[in-house]
């Protein structure tokens, strides 16, 4: 089997349908399935400061003995502020994809320096090769939540915004390591059918499939539309959960396997 395929990937152009059924053939390897991503979002939770962070930071540090855990941050208020003045100057996506880079890394480098008294590193992309190490010695990991494609964003449907943001990023890291868990810290308690700050008659959803959610078609959704895109076609990041990261032990809980918050599914 593996001869012939490699005798079509050799003589077959690579976008031949027939090709790329055949890879289906082979599953992927789950990498790091001990791990779990967990994404602490700019907006709304870096932005609001020690009052949100350290509370966090004191739960990351007690499951440290027990779980295996690559931080992702976003990058909030500060990246809005540079996409403005960006698009003022006329600047394409891929550029404002980099002024993004640039801030998810400064609250990236936040949490390293909270976590620095257990020796947590922080990592660029150029030295995810080392994260294997970096878990088992420490548990943890941090790293910024925006994809590197920078100048490489593709074009949105609709204005100059990149697509692709840290939860998109985020979720990336977790469905091509295989970790057990992708889960994204917000200030709210989950998804709603709208943004329960503007509509008080927003409802909760507690769980969800990723094409039931795009039939929706709901206004505001609380991650990025892209990661919902993705795991339509996901291999390994079959499954995410939103929490409240405000709420004591909702991270422990959603680390030890608990249905707390938001599920949402590939199917």
């Amino acid at each position: 089997m593996i001869e012939l395929l490699t005798k079509k990937l050799l003589n077959t152009n690579l976008e031949d349908p027939d090709l790329l059924l055949g890879t289906e053939r082979y599953k992927s390897n789950k990498i790091l399935p001990e791990a779990n991503v967990i994404k602490i979002g700019g907006q709304s939770f870096m932005d609001r400061g020690r009052k949100a962070v350290f509370p966090l930071i004191e739960e990351i540090k007690e499951n440290l003995p027990k779980h295996q855990m690559i931080i992702g941050t976003g990058a909030g208020t500060r990246a809005r502020h540079a996409y403005s003045v960006g698009i003022d100057m006329g600047m394409p996506t891929g550029v404002l994809g980099l002024l993004g880079t640039f801030v998810s890394i400064q609250n990236a480098k936040m949490i390293h320096y909270l976590l620095a008294d257990h020796g947590i590193p922080y990592i660029e992309p150029g030295g995810f090769s080392q994260l294997p190490l970096y878990l088992k010695e420490r548990n943890a990991a941090i790293f910024f939540g925006m994809p590197p494609y920078t100048y490489w964003q593709r074009n949105p449907e609709i204005g100059k915004i990149p697509p692709y943001r840290t939860d998109t990023g985020c979720y990336l890291i977790s469905e091509t390591y295989g970790t057990k868990n992708m889960i994204y810290i917000k200030d709210e308690k989950g998804l709603y059918t709208n943004d329960p700050k503007k509509d008080k008659n927003a409802k909760f959803i507690p769980k969800i499939t990723a094409g039931e959610l795009m039939e929706r078609d709901l206004d505001d959704v609380v991650v990025e539309r892209s990661v919902i895109e993705m795991m339509t076609s996901a291999k390994n990041g079959r499954q995410i959960q939103i929490i409240n990261g405000m709420e004591k032990g909702n991270l422990t809980k959603a680390l030890n396997g608990e249905h707390v918050g938001t599920i949402i599914t590939s199917n």
